[in-house]
């Protein structure tokens, strides 16, 4: 039998630590093959510590790294010197990490310096422009570079590494580990009678101004800095006209901290009767809320992955994507901040009552919820046959 393996997560905000969380507990659910170590780098502090929280990880290391008025330069740089001296102190074998952010990309080229072995999860997205989105098609493009292993959702990423040249044989489709997650979650969120449930129901009810379980509203976020400015500003005025052309309909959107976000919202939204403007949720509100809406509206990268899990149709408010699998089976619908394109797909949307909604979580394109199993029966056969078999 092979000797214990120290794996090391790292990770730094919200979207990583609900991706990472099932993995984690799946290696820790395997103790006499893994030592499982988990490295928080904090890049999002309040919203991280709330997932932790509710999966019930508690970090090994804590960088806590964000500090006010810095840019990504600093961010960076500070990740990458407090994981050379994390990576010192654990001595993992592998190192993990997930997906497109200036901690993955920091973290991955730590363990590059002291070679050691890198597993990318969600490896593969690609735009294939670097300014879009920015700084992350950058960062997992050179992720791509460094990691030993990838683990890719769907097979149009295994098919863009090969294309950059990565071996077959380093790479497992396994679906995302997002759609694991949310299996999770849903159960949480259908025990009425949980706590946690109460919790939530509690906090919606006292933000927003109807009953998102019986009427019928559209859920929006919008954050990416592509869109700031000008196209904010389209956007915001397709919602403004599609609420005035559609009383019977709530739209809701939770404003993103972010002051350019906020002041655009509050400058085209505000004082709109069926318009409800609320704070930023945290991730179970806000999954609460995507169950039951009618469609979503969204430049985020992780809605496009939640959405079709819950049945939902999507409008993609951005001009690419690295998740086109989603446009393919008619589950989103690309219209950038086009204001036409906005109000002709959110007209249709709108007018369409009926979905096929088992049919759309049956064809998700982005996983079967079995993704972290996978990933750890990978690297249970790594260790077992040795990596000479696998390269």
């Amino acid at each position: 039998m092979p000797s214990t393996k120290k794996v090391l997560f790292v990770f730094g905000t919200r979207p990583e630590a609900i991706k990472l969380a099932p993995l984690i507990k799946q290696f820790e659910s395997r103790p006499e093959l893994f030592e499982t170590i988990v490295c928080v780098t904090a890049q999002h502090r309040q919203m991280l510590d709330e997932v932790l929280e509710v999966f019930s990880i508690v970090p090994d290391y804590d960088l806590n790294v964000m500090r006010e008025n810095q840019n990504l330069a600093d961010v960076f740089c500070r990740v990458l010197q407090s994981m050379l001296a994390v990576i010192d102190k654990a001595k993992p074998d592998y190192v993990v990490v997930h997906g497109d952010t200036s901690t993955c990309f920091a973290a991955a080229l730590a363990a590059f310096y002291t070679k050691t072995k890198v597993f990318h999860i969600e490896a593969g997205l690609r735009t294939l422009d670097l300014l879009s989105p920015f700084p992350e098609e950058m960062n997992r493009q050179m992720v791509g570079r460094i990691a030993s292993y990838h683990f890719s959702p769907t097979d149009q990423n295994k098919q863009n590494l090969l294309r950059e040249g990565v071996s077959e044989k380093q790479i497992l489709v396994t679906g995302n580990t997002i759609v694991d997650s949310l299996e999770h979650i849903n159960s949480w969120l259908d025990e009425s009678d949980s706590d946690l449930s109460a919790q939530i129901q509690s906090k919606l009810k006292s933000i927003l101004s109807f009953d998102w379980r019986t009427e019928k509203f559209v859920l929006i976020t919008a954050h990416r800095r592509e869109n700031f400015g000008q196209p904010l500003a389209n956007i915001f005025d397709s919602i403004k006209i599609l609420a005035s052309e559609y009383p019977g309909h709530k739209f809701v959107l939770p404003l993103h901290p972010n002051p350019n976000v906020q002041e655009q919202a509050l400058k085209s939204l505000s004082n709109i009767k069926n318009v409800d403007l609320i704070p930023a949720l945290d991730y179970l509100s806000f999954t609460e809320l995507l169950r039951h809406c009618h469609f979503v509206m969204t430049d985020s990268g992780g809605v496009q992955e939640e959405a079709p899990s819950f049945g939902k149709r999507l409008l993609l408010l951005r001009n690419n994507t690295e998740r086109p699998e989603g446009l393919v089976g008619g589950q989103a619908y690309m219209v950038g901040s086009d204001k036409d394109e906005i109000l002709r797909k959110g007209r249709e949307l709108i007018e369409t009552n009926q979905f096929d909604f088992i049919a759309l979580v049956a064809s998700n394109p982005f996983g079967d919820g079995q993704a972290s199993k996978r990933i750890v029966e990978f690297v249970i056969n790594l260790d077992l046959v040795g990596e000479e078999d696998l390269n």
